[in-house]
């Protein structure tokens, strides 16, 4: 540790050895440099971003193509007024629409329209091209596989918490 620190206030602490840190930070590091590449591949090519993306594709998942807001934050795991600003955007570019939800008219949906399904099915390809070159095909199939049951270990304990969301619903 250092100096700065006293020895009491980390006692008992489980540091990470040397290949757990490495491991620690490559994983970090390699997290935001994928997802800022493929953002900016959708944004030059289709002019979304990958928050866009995946809520084009969580309503591309349902039949009827909608999903309560608060069911859609829940599940991306955004705030209830990031959700709504994401929406409030693609709305403005025809990729979604807002309705009031059937049933109870207390909540509100997120429709995707026509235009937003366009732009998935020529988004899609480019993104999964993107999640190839950047990740899937750098790596031995072995490892990959490794790092998903890893993740999947991460994600079942973690969303316990969250019982309500759909977080393994993905269009990667």
């Amino acid at each position: 540790m250092t100096d700065s620190i006293p020895d009491d206030a980390t006692e008992g602490t489980r540091w990470l050895g040397a290949e757990q840190q490495r491991a620690w930070r490559a994983y970090m590091i390699g997290t935001i440099l994928l997802t800022d590449r493929l953002d900016a591949e959708l944004r030059q090519e289709f002019g979304i971003g990958l928050n866009e993306y995946e809520v084009l594709v969580r309503l591309s998942e349902r039949e009827d193509r909608q999903l309560r807001m608060s069911a859609l934050a829940d599940a991306m795991r955004f705030s209830r007024s990031r959700v709504t600003h994401t929406i409030k955007r693609m709305e403005a570019a025809g990729l979604v629409s807002r309705g009031d939800a059937t049933g109870d008219g207390r909540g509100v949906t997120a429709k995707l329209t026509d235009h937003g399904l366009q732009v998935l099915v020529r988004a899609a390809p480019r993104h999964v091209d993107g999640v190839r070159a950047h990740l899937v095909d750098l790596v031995d199939q072995d490892d990959f596989a490794a790092m998903g049951r890893v993740m999947d270990t991460v994600v079942d304990r973690l969303a316990a918490a969250h019982p309500e969301a759909d977080l393994r619903t993905h269009g990667s």
